[in-house]
C-alpha cells in the first residue's frame, strides 16, 4: 500500500472534516451562547437536542439522516434545484449528517466556555459603554478562547473518525464519499490484513496526537495569570 493509493480517501477526509469544523465553529456560537445564557424554559430541552447523537447508535441516526437527504426527503427537493435526484451518497451529504452527528462536539465545549465567563465581565464592559455586541466580541470570544480551541480540536478528531453515520449515508463511493473509516472497513472486507493495520496503527497515532495536542494547549491557555 502506497500513499498514492490512499491520498483520495485522505484528502476527501481532510476536506470534509475542515469544512464541517468551520461550520459547526460559525453555527454552534450562537447556539452554545443561548444555551450558556438563557432563562428559557426550553433552554434543556434545546440542549437535549443537542446532545443526542452522543448517546444515539450512529446507525439509528444514520437512518434518518438517509431519509432526510433521501429522493422523498428534504434532501431531494434541495437536489431538485440543480436537477439532482438526492444528497445522500454525495459529498455534500456528507457535509451535512457531519454538521449533525459532530453537533455537540462543538457546541458543549463552546457552552462551557461562555458560562465560565459568568456575569461580572460582560457587566463591566457594558459600564464602560459597550453594547452587547461590543460586549460579545471583544470580552466574551477571547474569554472563552479554551471553549473554542478544545470544541475545534474535538470536532475535527471525531469528523475524521465517523464511521456508522457515514456508511449509512455516504456508502463506499471512490473520491466522492469514501474516507479513511470507510477504506479501513473496505481493507478488512478484503481480507488485506497488512494495509488494515497500517491504517488503524496511523488513526490511533492521529487520535494520540489529538489529545496531546489538546491537553497542551488547554493547560498553557489556563495558566493563572502572574
Amino acid at each position: 500500500m502506497s500513499l498514492s493509493d490512499l491520498w483520495p480517501a485522505i484528502r476527501l477526509t481532510l476536506a470534509l472534516a475542515s469544512i464541517n469544523t468551520i461550520i459547526l465553529l460559525i453555527i454552534g456560537t450562537p447556539i452554545a451562547w443561548w444555551l450558556a445564557r438563557s432563562d428559557s424554559r426550553f433552554r434543556e430541552v434545546v440542549g437535549a437536542i443537542v446532545a443526542l447523537p452522543l448517546v444515539l447508535p450512529p446507525t439509528v441516526l444514520g437512518f434518518y439522516l438517509l431519509i432526510a437527504l433521501g429522493p422523498n426527503g428534504p434532501g431531494g427537493a434541495i437536489a431538485s434545484l440543480w436537477g439532482g435526484r438526492t444528497l445522500a451518497f454525495s459529498f455534500t451529504g456528507l457535509v451535512i449528517g457531519s454538521f449533525f452527528y459532530s453537533l455537540p462536539f462543538m457546541v458543549q465545549p463552546l457552552r462551557n466556555g461562555f458560562a465560565a465567563i459568568g456575569a461580572d465581565p460582560l457587566e463591566a464592559a457594558a459600564t464602560l459603554g459597550a453594547n452587547k455586541w461590543q460586549a460579545f466580541w471583544r470580552v466574551a470570544l477571547p474569554l472563552a478562547r479554551p471553549g473554542y480551541i478544545t470544541g475545534a480540536v474535538m470536532t475535527f478528531a471525531h469528523t475524521v473518525g465517523e464511521f456508522g453515520v457515514v456508511l449509512m449515508i455516504g456508502g463506499n463511493i471512490p473520491g466522492e464519499t469514501k474516507v479513511v473509516a470507510i477504506a479501513l472497513y473496505d481493507y478488512v472486507e478484503r481480507l488485506q490484513w497488512q494495509e488494515a493495520h497500517l491504517l488503524a496503527g496511523g488513526l490511533v497515532l492521529f487520535a494520540f496526537i489529538v489529545i496531546v495536542v489538546t491537553l497542551t494547549i488547554d493547560r498553557r491557555v489556563n495558566v493563572p495569570m502572574p
